[in-house]
């Protein structure tokens, strides 16, 4: 069984009709023949979901700290910035993307932590590990799960 990927540039629109032609759920992103981190559904209803515009009191401070912790990011040479999204909600900063270094979560979380506004931290990350493409998530259980 052959196993679809796509380049670490791959367009979001070419991966939507890569899952959708094949019926995927994950696509493993390559960088020079390595694993570098997997697209998820879920990943991609989250990138949807963060370019919705929000109505909720604090939502135009939730977009500064969010915008304030994307660029933290884009200064960190360790940061997998093209695997990450974030979503804050009420100073909560929600992590979700895949990373391949499980240092670089406990780095995300310091990042998070430190940046003015932020009330808490959310892990939503799933660690790929790059020689067997084993993905473990973080464990915690996202907010909705934990209501019911």
């Amino acid at each position: 069984m052959d196993v679809e990927t796509v380049g670490e540039n791959a367009s979001l629109d070419d991966i939507v009709t890569l899952m959708e032609r094949h019926r995927i759920k994950r696509v493993p992103v390559m960088r020079d023949g390595r694993l570098v981190g997997i697209v998820s559904r879920a990943n991609l209803m989250q990138a949807l979901a963060s370019l919705v515009p929000t109505v909720a009191e604090g939502s135009e401070n939730d977009a500064a700290i969010r915008e304030k912790l994307m660029d933290e990011m884009d200064q960190q040479p360790w940061a997998p910035k093209g695997l990450i999204n974030v979503i804050v909600k009420d100073g909560v900063a929600s992590l979700w993307g895949s990373i391949t270094d499980e240092r670089e979560r406990e780095a995300l979380h310091v990042l998070a932590e430190n940046t003015p506004g932020v009330k808490g931290v959310h892990d939503h990350l799933v660690w790929v590990e790059p020689t067997s493409g084993f993905v473990i998530s973080s464990g915690e259980e996202p907010p909705e799960a934990k209501a019911s």
